[in-house]
């Protein structure tokens, strides 16, 4: 680990200089990683709570089809959803989260007039139920599909930035130091050798 260095002020310096850039390096990442830590967290919650509100939506939207099916028959059920013209229109953009690239999903409103469903007036309130259920399930299922994506993308920067701030603290930062110690006691041992040398030659003259 430490035959390859020169034992050398110059060398001293360089190594002090570099302990020092990774110390602050280090010290940067560590608030980074706590920074994501807490970010982390706080998505954690809202993704709880998103999850919940998807699985009450799911469920309501399966007793609204159900209750539809009972009054209405299923060709006639798929012949009013095959009427509907306009599919649901999403853009993903981007958006920052200490340092992190997390998608942001931007939807047109989801909920849909009668006249914009495309099938009609004269259907029971079922059909008009369920198509509401639906519609909320789908706004759900969206943004269920962001805060799920942002967790699995902070989880991996969290992971980096820890494999990061160990690898300084444990490997990098211990190597350098031991090879500044080495060069500093090869220069001790070096100038005790030359005074030695020195004090001989005084002695001779």
């Amino acid at each position: 680990m430490t035959t390859d260095i020169k034992p050398t002020r110059s060398e001293l310096i360089k190594l002090k200089k570099k302990v020092k850039l990774a110390k602050s390096g280090h010290g940067l990442l560590k608030k980074k990683r706590d920074g994501l830590i807490l970010e982390f967290f706080e998505i954690l919650k809202r993704a709880k709570t998103v999850r919940q509100e998807l699985t009450q939506e799911f469920i309501r939207a399966q007793q609204a089809i159900n209750l539809a099916r009972m009054l209405e028959s299923d060709l006639h059920i798929k012949s009013l959803a095959l009427a509907i013209k306009e599919q649901p229109e999403v853009s993903i953009e981007q958006k920052n989260i200490v340092g992190v690239v997390v998608p942001k999903i931007n939807r047109k409103e989801l909920k849909k007039t009668l006249f914009d469903r495309g099938y009609g007036y004269f259907n029971g309130a079922s059909i008009d139920e369920a198509a509401d259920a639906y519609e909320k399930l789908v706004e759900k299922i969206i943004e269920a599909a962001e805060v799920e994506t942002t967790i699995r993308k902070m989880l991996d920067e969290i992971e980096k930035t820890k494999r990061r701030v160990n690898a300084l603290e444990f490997e990098v930062i211990p190597k350098m130091e031991a090879q500044g110690t080495f060069v500093r006691m090869r220069l001790e041992e070096m100038e005790r050798e030359n005074f030695s040398r020195l004090k001989i030659i005084k002695e001779r003259l």
